[in-house]
């Protein structure tokens, strides 16, 4: 049986799999479609989380951007897997605690405004649509490459799938569903990374081959490459052309950023109290721990096999029996171009231009660079074909590629519908809507968002690769979010007019900067301090809490009310009512 086979049957059996899930567990209530009733498992609400959390940016991408960055690229590992236990550990409970399942929620009450509220929503709605826009991306590369057919065909593939099991199931399908992408996602990628260890180095342990010796030579592998890649004129692997304080920027807007992300704080309510949110992030840490300690070995064995595969090969014209003219290559002495670059071709995400017309692809670095486009996000996708693997790893590859990327997606697609049907119209605009209304807004608005973001998605390619724009989100996050929910809860006299003034500061500035530097000037010797757009959100972050402290030092303090909730929360446990802060809110019972 074929590759075509196999990757059919991964595909449509894990797909299959998920529209059930998400079929099986409709949501009936609007507590189901947010919340999935808030009695899921600690261990599997866990599992849901890691899936939500390694998006097609770690999947897809982020294994792609180190094989290329090298070293640059640990920003990504350090900013993503710190932020996490950030969120864990120091707001997650705490948020739990308050009760309230939005960040625009948190906001609103704590803040005691409906201003402020709105402004969360348009900060949620800004990090959610930049965010999925990368995600869409991802789902593009990801059927383009299944379906052999151009990238926006793929994205507008992904779109349906997610329309049916995000609006129809809601947070409770989309968390069952996560479950099982989780299980589909890390086998996809640990497999494949398990067998190219064994073939490069002889060690079955990814996170250990990449820095043995390789098979049957006295260098370690990563010596190896950074042999290789200097040898065709690019840095070596190990080093990075970042400045330290870029480095140091950007690891901190990703770290920050994760802690104000709308769609992985809703995840901590879906469980039954405070002490099982706490439980929960821990078990999610350990799965994501699988993929992340595996993304460093993935990244070095494709940029060394990729080289090894394409480098001086003779390209095989489209028109062409690739079979045929492979073997003829072969029999006089050469190397043939891959058939899966000859695959890739074809989604417009791979090319090359025989520039000096001697039809062998030439690559490395300069002018004289054959490949004339090289997206990264194909890395993961393509590198079981690079390295030769059986034909049913490949298509589980696949199917992997497409549970990540669908699974963050469908994610935020809850948080831009809990916003705008639960926070705008509900709790601001429509106080007496009824739960059916509600629900029924959320699907319209979940629907929307996908026709949206699939729009966005097929509009990425200026922005940057997936990692890239989701590290855009992040540093939105942490400098029109984070300030306000810290500030919140560990400061009892941060004030609405404090919140207002830091969101709106750290908004704006954060989204200009970015905008301007990726689209207006992209000369990176104007970047302030030397800080790409990538970890501008982390400097801003400073500056919205500076403004929000001292806006709200020279206005009045928050109601006593507020002041209680605020010291309540910060004691585990069962909290008592305060009031205005838990207008139309039950205290959360004791665990």
């Amino acid at each position: 049986m074929g590759q075509d086979f196999w990757t059919y049957f991964w595909v449509v059996g894990t797909f299959g799999t998920y529209i059930a899930i998400a079929l099986w567990a409709r949501a009936s209530s609007t507590d189901d479609f947010y919340v999935a009733g808030h009695d899921v498992h600690p261990t599997v609400n866990g599992m849901a989380t890691a899936a939500d959390w390694m998006s097609a940016a770690s999947f897809l991408s982020m294994a792609g951007l180190i094989a290329f960055l090298g070293y640059g690229g640990s920003v990504y590992l350090m900013g993503w897997t710190g932020g996490y236990v950030l969120l864990a550990l120091l707001l997650a409970p705490f948020l739990r605690e308050f009760g309230k399942f939005t960040v625009p929620d948190f906001v609103g009450d704590r803040y005691y405004s409906t201003t402020a509220r709105l402004i969360a929503v348009i900060c949620a709605l800004f990090v959610s649509f930049t965010y999925i826009a990368g995600q869409m991306k991802g789902v593009g590369v990801a059927f383009s490459g299944f379906l052999g057919v151009e990238f926006n065909t793929g994205i507008m593939v992904g779109m349906g799938i997610v329309f049916v099991y995000a609006v129809l199931g809601g947070m409770k399908g989309i968390t069952y569903t996560q479950v099982a992408q989780y299980c589909v996602l890390i086998f996809a990628y640990t497999v494949p990374a398990v067998f190219i260890s064994l073939i490069v180095t002889g060690n079955p342990i990814p996170q250990l081959g990449f820095i043995s010796d390789v098979r049957g030579e006295d260098i370690s592998m990563l010596g190896k490459l950074n042999t290789v890649v200097t040898d065709l004129g690019f840095q070596e692997y190990t080093q990075t052309n970042k400045t330290t304080f870029d480095i140091f920027a950007i690891t901190g807007a990703l770290m920050f950023g994760t802690a104000g992300l709308p769609h992985v704080i809703i995840r901590f309510f879906t469980v039954s109290s405070a002490g099982a949110a706490r439980v929960s992030a821990g078990w999610a840490l350990v799965f994501i721990a699988l993929l992340y300690t595996t993304a460093p070995a993935v990244a070095s064995f494709a940029r060394l096999n990729f080289i090894d595969t394409v480098n001086e090969s003779t390209y095989i014209a489209d028109d062409a029996d690739y079979e045929t003219e492979a073997a003829a290559i072969v029999a006089a002495g050469g190397k043939p171009t891959p058939k899966w670059f000859k695959d890739w071709e074809k989604t417009g995400l791979l090319g090359i231009e025989d520039k000096n017309g001697d039809g062998v692809i030439q690559y490395r670095a300069g002018d004289d660079n054959e490949v004339t486009k090289l997206d990264r996000d194909i890395f993961v996708m393509a590198n079981p074909s690079i390295a030769n693997l059986p034909a049913w790893v490949i298509g589980l590859v696949v199917a992997g590629g497409l549970a990540a990327a669908l699974s963050t997606a469908a994610g935020l697609l809850m948080v831009i519908s809990s916003s705008i049907s639960h926070d705008l119209c509900r709790r601001t605009l429509f106080k007496d809507m009824s739960d059916k209304d509600e629900l029924r807004v959320a699907r319209a608005s979940a629907a929307g968002a996908v026709v949206l973001a699939g729009i966005m998605g097929m509009n990425t390619a200026k922005l940057g690769f997936v990692a890239q724009v989701v590290a855009f989100a992040f540093g939105l996050a942490a400098a029109s979010l984070f300030p306000v929910i810290v500030l919140g809860i560990f400061w009892k006299r941060m004030n609405r007019e404090g919140a207002i003034a830091s969101m709106l500061t750290g908004l704006i500035s954060t989204f200009s900067y970015i905008y301007y530097f990726k689209f207006v000037n992209t000369d990176p010797a104007d970047w302030w301090f030397g800080v790409s757009p990538e970890g501008i959100g982390f400097l801003f972050m400073f500056l919205s809490l500076a403004v929000g402290i001292v806006v709200a030092l020279v206005t009045a303090p928050p109601p006593q009310d507020i002041q209680d909730l605020v010291e309540d929360i910060r004691v585990p446990g069962a909290r008592r009512s305060h009031g205005i802060a838990d207008e139309g809110m039950a205290p959360v019972p004791a665990e």
